[in-house]
């Protein structure tokens, strides 16, 4: 068990990245990052920014320099209307990038000990009674469903070049300023809260600060194979509607919001907040993983108050 110097980070300034990078820097651990975008480059000593464009396999390689693992996170966000381009945008900024950072490893005979690869539950079917371990693998038939089986495909090529390989499978993530979570409450501060459909439909939920400790154990315990990032205790979408309107003293009283309705407003993307996925925090935990808030009130009133 030991931290490596210098991590690689892809997706570093995203939700997620972002608190992965703090955490990096509490536990004395340098980073380096790609990104798209010039002028998202950072020279800082601990946290170096590196341009890489995977549209045109274009990576600068000093990236790699004392890097021995590698923290996988990029990918296009979901939470944008899916039309065919975009759901094109989606699966490849996943896949592509994978390729990509293998090829480069492979060419040049870099030495990557270990990748820590983002992944979603979306891979679950929905169901109202399954509790999904990691072991189940029948994949959901949905746009998601097949995003990720092709995204953790992708990632299992860096076990080729002799790489241990952890993947994480992230439910719904909370956090202050970013996500879900400000939209979700955004009605219910204007007392305008309401449960999607008949509001039974099963969110495993996640404190971002908890998802990136798993991350980061990962690291440290040179973890590999398939691990639900989600807090032991899932909540249905009324249960979640209705803590979050009590942490937040609203009252809720509008009648749910039907599927039509979502659909209408959202288009395809609506089964984001219809979809019913009960995951298991088991085996992160019985490694030794100990979560921060495995309960959402608490992580509700450290998020909104």
């Amino acid at each position: 068990m030991n931290n490596p110097k210098t991590v690689l980070i892809t997706g570093a300034t995203g939700l997620i990245g972002q608190e992965i990078v703090k955490q990096c820097h509490a536990e004395g651990i340098a980073v380096h990052y790609l990104t798209t975008s010039k002028s998202k480059l950072s020279t800082a000593a601990n946290y170096k920014g590196y341009y890489w464009n995977p549209a045109t396999n274009e990576i600068d390689h000093s990236c790699f320099e004392g890097v021995s693992a590698i923290i996988n996170l990029v990918g296009a966000s979901i939470s944008k209307r899916w039309t065919k381009a975009y759901k094109k945008v989606v699966l490849e900024s996943r896949t592509k990038t994978a390729q990509l950072l293998q090829e480069t490893i492979k060419t040049n005979n870099y030495t990557i000990d270990h990748v820590v690869s983002a992944s979603a539950i979306g891979i679950y079917p929905t169901s109202l009674t399954n509790f999904y371990e990691e072991s189940h693998d029948e994949v959901s038939n949905s746009f998601l469903g097949e995003v990720v089986k092709q995204w953790e495909l992708a990632v299992d090529g860096f076990e080729a070049l002799g790489c241990k390989v952890a993947k994480i499978r992230i439910g719904l993530v909370l956090a202050k300023n970013g996500g879900a979570l400000p939209e979700i409450v955004k009605p219910i501060k204007l007392g305008a809260g309401a449960a999607f459909g008949d509001g039974e439909q099963w969110q495993s939920w996640i404190h971002v600060e908890d998802l990136a400790r798993i991350f980061m154990y990962a690291i440290k315990y040179q973890l590999e194979g398939m691990y639900n990032g989600v807090a032991p205790n899932a909540v249905t979408n009324k249960e979640l509607t209705k803590i979050a309107a009590n942490v937040l003293e609203k009252p809720l009283f509008l009648p749910n919001i039907p599927k039509f309705a979502m659909k209408l407003a959202l288009g395809e993307m609506h089964m984001l907040l219809f979809e019913s996925q009960r995951v298991s925090s088991q085996k992160i935990e019985h490694k030794g993983f100990h979560f921060n808030y495995a309960n959402l009130r608490p992580a509700l009133e450290d998020l909104l108050l």
